[in-house]
């Protein structure tokens, strides 16, 4: 008698770009997940062309895409055309007659003041009480607004610690090893943590299952989430104000010293102020985590270079928030966030999203 086939988990995924592309990849090369990945400006290519995928964990792949079968081999990349998955909106499972998602991820910038907002793109796709929300974003308090959405809804975090980047579209060089960090936030509408928590090693269990990554159950989110922010709220915005990548910024000798430091230390203070006890190592850690002859880029200086929008208001605008409502002084960190707004302003304008007056002629 035959071994009877594990049901794989029917997972959609909105944001095929860098790391979404890599999750996709890992999934599927477990075998206990089924993806569709929902593109947006890389669409056409992925569509017609699939990925060109060079990564440290999985090794190179052209013209991969997800599928509804198991993962073809690097050197075997037949896939048919009706087992591709890649769609260009969020499907509507209700208008389209599909089967409900048990997972969703979200794996996009996360720019609240740019609609439509991340809980209202992924609602058609939601299944009250039965699809887990899987945010992999960066950022604090992003999951408020899923609560609100979705009352009956698991939402689970994932903090990433991946170096992984699209240079043309649908061409995704991933150099450092994946490694992710799962946790429950905990749904006060749900009031079970240990089912969230249960759901929680599900997933890293669907996650793990290639044994080409490292992932890790998070029992305190919160601690995962400040710990990076000593460097996303900081050196992430400063690299892109100043139009100085991560090494080039430590190159300037003064910058570190006067701009950097001191807004670490306002974002440590505040995670200590709520309970969130950071090493006090943290922040050289944060300031020398990359080589200094990668010359790397962090994302929002990536995104400001491109004229993307800038995910700003999760990175810095929510930490200078609870350091103002915690009472700790965060005069660096204020300015950071004024200038990242003003900046954002300026996108807003030249993608026409905000109307000004023209130029007097004189």
């Amino acid at each position: 008698m035959g071994s009877v086939e594990t049901k794989k988990a029917n997972v959609l995924l909105l944001g095929g770009g860098a790391v979404g592309a890599i999750a996709a990849l890992n999934i599927e090369a477990g075998g206990l997940g089924a993806v569709t990945v929902v593109c947006r400006s890389n669409f056409k290519v992925v569509n017609e062309e699939g990925y060109i995928i060079e990564s440290v964990d999985h090794g190179k792949f052209k013209g991969w895409k997800p599928t509804k079968g198991p993962l073809s081999p690097p050197s075997s990349l037949k896939q048919t055309l009706t087992n591709f998955i890649v769609v260009n909106t969020v499907p509507d499972i209700a208008k389209d007659g599909l089967p409900p998602y048990d997972y969703i991820l979200t794996v996009t910038k996360n720019c609240p003041d740019i609609p439509p907002s991340l809980e209202s793109l992924i609602a058609p796709a939601v299944t009250p009480g039965h699809t887990i929300i899987v945010m992999i974003q960066n950022g604090l308090n992003i999951e408020k607004a899923m609560f609100a959405a979705f009352p009956t809804n698991i939402v689970l975090s994932g903090v990433s610690m991946i170096d992984s980047h699209e240079g043309k579209l649908g061409e995704i060089l991933h150099e450092e090893h994946d490694s992710l960090y799962i946790g429950a936030f905990h749904n006060p509408n749900i009031a079970d943590e240990a089912k969230e928590n249960e759901e929680a090693k599900k997933f890293i269990e669907i996650y793990n299952k290639a044994g080409k990554s490292t992932v890790e159950f998070s029992e305190d989110d919160a601690f995962a989430r400040w710990r990076k922010l000593i460097f996303n709220a900081v050196l992430n915005p400063l690299c892109a104000i100043l139009a100085l990548d991560d090494a080039k910024i430590r190159l300037t000798g003064s910058a570190i010293e006067g701009l950097v430091r001191p807004a670490m230390k306002e974002v440590f203070a505040t995670a200590h102020k709520l309970g969130h006890n950071l090493p006090e190592d943290i922040m050289d850690k944060m300031i020398h985590c990359d080589p200094l002859d990668l010359y790397l880029k962090p994302s929002m200086q990536c995104d400001l270079e491109k004229g993307n929008y800038m995910e700003y208001e999760y990175l810095v605008g929510e930490p200078l928030r609870e350091a103002e409502k915690a009472g700790v002084p965060a005069p660096t960190l204020k300015i950071i966030y004024e200038i990242c707004k003003a900046l954002q302003w300026r996108i807003k304008v030249e993608r026409g999203f905000i109307s000004i007056p023209p130029k007097r002629v004189l």
